[in-house]
């Protein structure tokens, strides 16, 4: 009789918990979806908000975390969509900064920069290159001399040395001065304007196009010119902008629904299980009397 009864209950058991661990098998997740996404789209896209044209750059989906191949780390390897979305400034504003007593390239010509905070101005000094000067002169030694603290250069004619006091030899550099307002070509290509000239530093500013980038991770914000959507990935080639904040709120917690449901009936599948071996091993313990 105690068998029986222990068979009872063991059937009763294994019943539950085959019927808790079907339904967790045919349980199906909570799906993610959007009735009217702003903006579907794929790689080379491109959109128009509030007069400015957004292209989609990339769509890219690795694998990441996971801890295989032998380096260490831990965690389940999961996939991570992302994409880029890329726009272009018709009218940036660019800067370029010459330190004072610092040497730049201008015009085809290195120049020594030398600013001045008073009068808002800066001055550019060519840079003259004595040694191929010197190099070029067949007439005269590659390399000036100095006598008595003073620098000459040395001039060879029939066996006679000849020195010439180098301010006089090397030709007088020239130099440019500019102010606040004034423009100077070719700099990156592009015309710019002085825009500042302290004791520091004189900056030269420029507006030219500029391409700009806007990083869109899955399932979160992303704010577009002054509107922010929601991005989702749907599948690795397809990205959705959607301000449907609403349905995203209710999926997450049709989600957590579902893991506390799952996570009790993997309980109750456990437990009946446990419970089950138990009375089965009890029903068959050997009586003391």
């Amino acid at each position: 009789m105690q068998r029986r009864a222990a068979a009872i209950y063991v059937a009763f058991f294994l019943v539950v918990g085959a019927a808790s661990f079907s339904l967790i098998a045919t349980a199906s997740a909570p799906q993610l979806t959007f009735d009217n996404p702003d903006h579907e789209l794929s790689q080379g896209d491109s959109f128009t908000l509030d007069g400015q044209e957004y292209t989609v750059s990339d769509i890219s989906a690795e694998m990441e975390g996971g801890g295989g191949g032998g380096h260490g780390g831990g965690g389940q390897a999961h996939l991570v969509r992302s994409g880029t979305l890329e726009y272009t400034n018709d009218s940036a504003r660019y800067t370029v900064e010459w330190a004072n007593d610092s040497t730049v390239t201008y015009d085809g010509q290195d120049w020594t920069v030398t600013t001045d905070s008073e009068s808002e101005s800066f001055t550019l000094t060519e840079v003259v290159d004595r040694t191929a000067i010197l190099e070029n002169d067949s007439t005269v030694e590659n390399e000036t001399t100095t006598v008595d603290g003073e620098e000459y250069v040395v001039e060879r004619e029939d066996g006679n040395r000849t020195l010439i006091p180098a301010d006089e030899y090397f030709p007088a550099p020239e130099t440019r001065e500019y102010a606040i307002g004034d423009e100077l070509d070719g700099i990156e290509d592009n015309t710019a304007t002085v825009a500042s000239a302290s004791s520091d530093a004189a900056t030269l500013e420029y507006f030219a196009p500029r391409t700009n980038e806007i990083s869109v991770a899955d399932e979160a914000n992303v704010t577009v010119g002054s509107t922010t959507y929601f991005a989702y990935f749907p599948d690795n080639s397809t990205m959705l902008l959607t301000q449907e904040f609403e349905t995203y709120e209710q999926y997450q917690t049709a989600t957590s629904s579902e893991t506390t449901m799952t996570n009790g009936l993997w309980g109750v599948t456990i437990l009946s299980g446990l419970s089950a071996f138990l009375l089965l091993g009890m029903a068959y313990m050997p009586s003391r009397y």
